[in-house]
Order: structure tokens, then sequence, then C-alpha cells
């Protein structure tokens, strides 16, 4: 059985970091991309970042500059650096792993940021 495991959530003051990681059981050698998509209160899920299985990396616009995705493919983690969060980014944060022709999501990691 597959598995993504998130960690790294949790209460944060503005301008503040966090860094979130996502752990998968499924083969490195399959994976196609890893997404970070986020949920907040009351709103549709929307994108924040991909990084390809060649490393490349894509970001929305609220996040460019602020949010870095990275990957360690031995560890098969992917992770997300928050820098100067914001209230706006309270939200519930999602892994997305893609493999040719189907994919997996986690169970996400509720980050709050508030003074």
């Amino acid at each position: 059985q597959v598995q993504l495991v998130e960690t790294g959530g949790g209460l944060v003051q503005p301008g503040g970091s966090l860094t979130l990681s996502c752990t998968t059981s499924v083969s490195r050698f399959s994976i196609v991309a890893m997404d970070w998509y986020r949920q907040a209160p009351g709103k549709q899920r929307e994108w924040v970042a991909f990084i390809t299985s060649d490393n490349s990396t894509y970001y929305t616009d609220s996040a460019k500059g602020r949010f870095t995705i990275s990957r360690d493919k031995v560890e098969n983690t992917v992770y997300l650096q928050m820098n100067s969060l914001k209230p706006e980014d309270t939200a519930v944060y999602y892994c997305r792993v893609r493999l040719v022709g189907f994919e997996y999501w986690g169970q996400g990691t509720q980050v709050t940021v508030s003074s």
C-alpha cells in the first residue's frame, strides 16, 4: 500500500518560517513530479509548487521568492521551505505524487500563521 506522510505543519507568527516534508513509499524511479497544494477554509484547493524528476521547479505567483520546493531522491522526500509567512498562507497543505497515469495524495498538514 502506497503511503505519503506529511509533517512539519504548525502555528507560526507572521514573518516566520516553516518547512514541510512529505515522504512517500512510491518508488523514486516511478515518480514524474511531486507537488504541494493547499486549501484554506472555505476555499478550493490550490496548487503551490512542484518539482519534476529532473529537479525543475515551478511556483504559483504567491509562493515565488518566499517558498522553496526541493527533493531528496534517496529518502524519497519532498520539502517545502516557507519563509516570510503571511496570515493568508494559513491552510491545510497537501503533498501530491505524480506517476504516469495516476497520482497519490497525502492526508494534509495544517499551517496556521497568526500572531
